[in-house]
């Protein structure tokens, strides 16, 4: 890692605002990894959805780069939530009715749905295989995203990385932004934003520099998307970076390594298939080669 990004990345996080619930955070991090990081058991770190760039320290406004969390909900599978995507948006007023005024039940037919939703999502946390770490803003994301990589750290080549978030490319330092509402009537807002350290680079040469990491490169312009994603690959040295177009990132990405390009397809033969089943059986196969290589 060069000096220049060194003191980009320093900057970025002494000026990040203190994480909440830092210590509790931690504390769920240790028994998680306690519980799972051991023998030849792998542990994988999805992120999923968008960040915001609050534009006040007490923020009212923010800037907001979109995502539902979809790749990440149907490739954990365990939207938002794992084990929850095959529910309505609005779960708690689509999914139940009342039968009378202190009485509600599951409506058909997502009785079965919400069943399997809440069976398995309990499962999978009563188990310890699932531990969810929220965030909202770019600074949650990149120290969260921090402390789960050096707690993964010593698990070597068994850690996965699946880095299918949004995230914000530019920010609002802490210490240059105002800490109350923005005015409206003092007129035209202008305001500079500052380019976000691109993490992947400490993340493979400090933070996990001998896990499996997977990136992901999104594009509305197909023409460049290849070239962004190639480029992607061999800067960062990633494993593969899964490249997808905005319009048809729901049925066909494509995986990137520095060898080969493998289209990925939705299996249009299952009914409610996604193409995440094929990719991520795929990125399994590929981490089970890339073990065994490592071990070799």
């Amino acid at each position: 890692m060069n000096s220049s990004l060194g003191s980009e990345i320093h900057s970025f996080y002494e000026s990040a605002p203190p994480l909440k619930e830092r210590d509790g955070i931690m504390e769920k991090l240790n028994e998680f990894v306690q519980l799972n990081c051991k023998g030849t058991r792998r542990v994988v770190c999805v992120t999923s959805g968008g960040t915001t760039v609050p534009l006040e320290q007490r923020c009212v406004r923010y800037i907001d780069n979109f995502a539902s969390g979809h790749r990440g909900a149907a490739s954990t599978e365990g939207t938002s939530q794992p084990y929850c995507r095959s529910l309505p948006d609005d779960p708690l007023l689509q999914c139940f009715e009342a039968t009378d005024e202190l009485n509600i039940q599951v409506r058909e037919p997502f009785s079965e749905a919400v069943k399997r939703a809440i069976r398995d999502h309990h499962a999978a946390v009563a188990g310890g295989v699932l531990l969810k770490l929220p965030f909202t803003t770019i600074f949650e994301y990149l120290q969260i995203l921090q402390m789960v990589a050096v707690s993964l750290r010593s698990h070597g080549p068994r850690a996965m990385f699946y880095l299918a978030a949004a995230v914000s490319d530019f920010y609002v330092p802490w210490n240059s932004m105002a800490e109350h509402k923005i005015q409206s009537g003092s007129g035209p807002l202008d305001m500079r934003l500052v380019q976000v350290p691109k993490m992947l680079s400490v993340l493979r040469t400090e933070w996990a520099p001998i896990a499996f990491c997977i990136s992901f490169k999104l594009e509305t312009d197909a023409k460049i998307l290849l070239d962004k994603a190639d480029m992607a690959q061999r800067k960062y040295k990633m494993n593969a970076v899964v490249a997808n177009e905005l319009l048809t990132r729901n049925e066909e990405v494509i995986v990137v390594t520095d060898s080969e390009k493998i289209s990925v397809k939705r299996e249009k033969t299952e009914a409610g298939s996604d193409v995440e089943n094929p990719l991520v059986k795929l990125l399994v196969d590929r981490h089970s080669a890339f073990i065994r290589d490592s071990n070799a």
